[in-house]
């Protein structure tokens, strides 16, 4: 569509800085135009944003609301304009946003891409009903008591909560399957490992619970995130002084855009710092670090406790889902949670990249959030996207090697960590020592030597003793 779009003859507009020519049948304008030619830089316009776009739209449609309520544009103008925004929200013109994601100007390139295209067609709306009626002005009535530094930053909040609501659902299934499988492997017997070396008996089923545990704690987190987001400068304009907008417009535009959107939006205490202020994406920012961290490290645990398959580990297997050498056949590697490694990594790199936009922002105004923007929203997508297929073409897919496990256990010396409150600390390491270097068993070694009976000791190494978990919950 963009290609038709720019393949059209031309038209000729004029701004302060002169003539420029634009597509015939682009719905942008004359600012936008010269935004896309000057940053043309990643190749990534904003309208792949869709949740940006879809948020530009409610807070212009908020302000259409708003504006009429105080009498300062027409009602016939306003509901051209909530209408051409209504479109917006709905996708109808993600084609014509087409200003890099990286720009200048804090965002004012993409403020104005959504003025000119909402103008442009509440016009032909507007003539839809009165073919002489005047256009639409982009700037002195799509844009009327609003500036980008209020605009841009509500719409990107409201974007980040919207894309976040689809990132916990994502979270919170994979903690799903997490506990699945858990449940599945609730009686295997296994050795623990703390420091890469053996250490005391649990099950499968609890190393899966926890990594259930870790992605039910960050979806948990995501809640945390939501109210300060939901922080609002909007009526705040410029610097936060409310120029060129009404006294009481900060009221009507928010309850406006909880209207339009179901969200609990308020007002900032004070607009002026919550202008300059990009603390709730840098909230945001290292929550999903966090949670990235966390992902990269049980992806590197699948990893490990699948290596093999013969000389590894191997008490996991993972689905092989495609083949993993182009010299060695039969190959197979762990391709997903490799994918997931990176995703993280990634997100560490942009965690960086938003710690420095935030730093460089200067007096009333952060101009850099266009880039703060860009990355959050990527780094949601690509958790969003990894959490998915990790869930879908891994964690339901695993197999116990159950045959390893077992035989690990019955060689293991691992238990007699769970023997000392009987025959002492000294005498555990002792037997310890022996069986590690001329083998046979731990329990065999301990009724030897006359330090507990049988019966004692299959209590002491039972499931529960060993693991903690209650009997008649074992192999539920």
């Amino acid at each position: 569509m963009t290609e038709q779009i720019l393949d059209d003859a031309l038209r000729t507009e004029v701004d302060g800085l002169g003539s420029v020519d634009i597509p015939a049948r682009a719905y942008w304008g004359a600012s936008t135009q010269r935004a896309k030619d000057n940053f043309d830089v990643s190749g990534q316009p904003i309208g792949t944003l869709r949740s940006l776009v879809w948020a530009l739209g409610a807070v212009k449609k908020a302000a259409a609301r708003a504006n009429q309520q105080q009498h300062v544009i027409s009602v016939e103008v306003g509901r051209a304009i909530e209408n051409a925004s209504q479109e917006v929200m709905d996708g109808f013109f993600d084609e014509h946003f087409v200003v890099d994601r990286i720009q200048g100007g804090a965002g004012t390139s993409t403020n104005m891409n959504a003025n000119e295209v909402i103008a442009n067609r509440a016009t032909e709306l507007r003539r839809d009903e009165n073919p002489d009626a005047a256009a639409i002005s982009a700037l002195d009535e799509v844009n009327r008591s609003q500036s980008t530094n209020d605009v841009y930053p509500t719409a990107v909040k409201l974007a980040l909560i919207s894309d976040l609501g689809n990132l916990k659902q994502q979270y919170t299934a994979l903690a799903g399957a997490f506990v699945e499988k858990a449940s599945e492997f609730s009686s295997i017997l296994k050795v623990g490992r703390t420091q890469l070396q053996d250490a005391v008996p649990m099950t499968l089923g609890q190393e899966f619970a926890a990594f259930g545990s870790m992605m039910t704690q960050e979806a948990k987190a995501i809640d945390v995130l939501i109210p300060e987001l939901l922080e609002t400068n909007l009526g705040g304009t410029a610097i936060g002084t409310g120029i060129t907008a009404a006294e009481t417009y900060r009221t009507v535009v928010v309850q406006a855009l909880r209207q339009i959107t179901g969200l609990e939006f308020y007002t900032a205490e004070d607009l002026v710092k919550a202008t300059s202020d990009t603390g709730p994406l840098l909230s945001t920012s290292a929550t999903l670090r966090q949670t990235a961290i966390k992902l990269s490290k049980i992806a590197s645990d699948m990893r490990l406790l699948s290596s093999g398959p013969q000389t590894g580990l191997a008490e996991i297997t993972l689905p092989a889902v495609q083949p993993g050498s182009s010299i060695m056949p039969g190959k197979v590697n762990p391709v997903i949670p490799e994918m997931v490694n990176q995703v993280a990594f990634k997100i560490v790199g942009i965690d960086t990249a938003i710690a420095m936009a935030a730093e460089a922002g200067q007096l009333q105004l952060n101009a850099f959030e266009p880039v703060m923007t860009d990355g959050l929203l990527e780094g949601i997508n690509l958790l969003t996207q990894a959490c998915k297929i990790l869930r879908t073409r891994c964690i339901t897919g695993i197999q116990a090697n159950t045959t390893v496990l077992a035989d690990r256990m019955d060689e293991s010396v691992s238990i007699v960590t769970a023997l000392t409150p009987v025959i002492g600390y000294m005498a555990a390491s002792e037997i310890a020592q022996e069986t590690l270097q001329h083998g046979g068993n731990v329990v065999d070694k301990v009724v030897a030597r006359g330090l507990a009976d049988r019966k004692q000791l299959e209590t002491l190494i039972s499931v529960q003793a060993l693991t903690g978990i209650p009997q008649n919950d074992v192999g539920a």
